[in-house]
């Protein structure tokens, strides 16, 4: 079943490139535009704000969206979301914006109505923290972290 998310354009390019639409029955996430008038050069190494021209509502603090790289996009042109994910809580309603980053030394040149990022729906679960001086329970790996079991 289908979640219902309240969802507005706020740039009118929107309506000329398209609402974000699940592509086939089985797609995780739908497709964010480049909601721009103009291309847009992100340089080697450098990160670009781009517009989606999409807000949404997602109203269940149970839910979050989440902004995830395009791995075609990662793969053939080095381009990536660059915060690794980025996060629309469920009581933000601004445009959703993509920081894109070009991971290259060549630029990349954004064009508009270019796919850019997927738009995830995902459930939260929020905690409460227990202060304590040592944890309840003993595991194997204890503290133990970054690469401490070998690399093979």
């Amino acid at each position: 079943m289908k979640r219902l998310i309240e969802t507005r354009v706020v740039n009118p390019l929107l309506e000329k490139y398209g609402l974000p639409a699940y592509k086939t029955t089985g797609s995780a996430g739908v497709d964010l535009i480049a909601c721009i008038e103009e291309a847009i050069v992100i340089a080697g190494g450098k990160n670009r704000l781009i517009g989606s021209g999409l807000a949404v509502n997602i109203q269940d603090p149970g839910l979050v969206a989440v902004v995830a790289s395009r791995s075609g996009l990662c793969l053939n042109s080095q381009v990536r979301v660059g915060q690794g994910m980025g996060i629309i809580d469920s009581d933000y309603h601004g445009e959703i914006g993509v920081i894109l980053h070009n991971d290259g030394i060549t630029d990349y040149i954004v064009q508009p109505g270019e796919r850019i990022a997927q738009l995830l729906f995902m459930p939260v679960v929020q905690v409460a923290f227990k202060l304590v001086t040592s944890f309840s329970t003993v595991t194997d790996r204890g503290d133990g972290g970054f690469g401490h079991t070998g690399r093979h």
